[in-house]
């Protein structure tokens, strides 16, 4: 019996070793890395994936949420980058990476009434099991990828050098990425630090 408790207790430690493995902010994708695809359900109940926008000449993916303050100051600019770059072949689609068992208003429920409230014109899709955020290496909300046609990583960080004041931006990274992806180029800046709220995980 003495055995069976030992050998229970280290299973036990080890699949939690395993988990915490799993959700390891930080150690994902690097500039010049091939993004795999995902599917997640957005606020529309349908399920979206990169591969469903055809003809798409890259992906602005962004992972955000409702209730940091760094987040919210963006809505507006996520929706007029969507407006700008979906039509042009640049798709923006915003995860919501959080447990709403640790921040409630970030629930599905609650991604439904503020992506009506403001009028979300992008995908928003709820990375309910949090597999996607660590895989891209996110940590905070906002962290944006820009992704060329190819689903190659071009630019990883913050979207402009102003998270407090639209009016005062000076470089729009998101923007500045597209622009170099256009020409051929390669970013410059390729990333840059993102500035939000630290994404909230479950840690067992």
């Amino acid at each position: 019996m003495k055995q069976f408790f030992i050998l229970s207790f280290l299973v036990g430690c080890f699949l939690s070793v395993q988990l915490h493995a799993e959700i390891n902010p930080g150690d994902g994708y690097k500039v010049g890395d091939k993004a795999s695809d995902f599917s997640l359900k957005s606020i529309s109940g349908d399920m979206v994936s990169l591969s469903d926008f055809e003809g798409a000449k890259g992906y602005v993916v962004i992972f955000t949420c409702n209730t940091c303050p760094f987040s919210v100051k963006y809505e507006d600019r996520i929706n007029e980058m969507h407006q700008k770059y979906a039509s042009a072949g640049y798709p923006v689609i915003a995860i919501n990476p959080n447990d709403p068992n640790i921040k409630s208003g970030d629930s599905y429920e609650a991604m439904q009434v503020r992506s009506k409230e403001k009028g979300f014109e992008f995908p928003y899709v709820f990375d309910a099991d949090q597999s996607v955020f660590p895989v891209y290496g996110a940590t905070k909300t906002p962290h944006v990828y820009v992704l060329d046609k190819d689903m190659v990583v071009r630019y990883i960080g913050a979207i402009d050098d102003n998270p407090g004041d639209a009016s005062m931006v000076d470089m729009n990274y998101v923007d500045n990425a597209i622009s170099s992806i256009e020409k051929g180029m390669d970013p410059d800046p390729a990333t840059t630090k993102a500035i939000g709220c630290s994404i909230k995980y479950r840690k067992s």
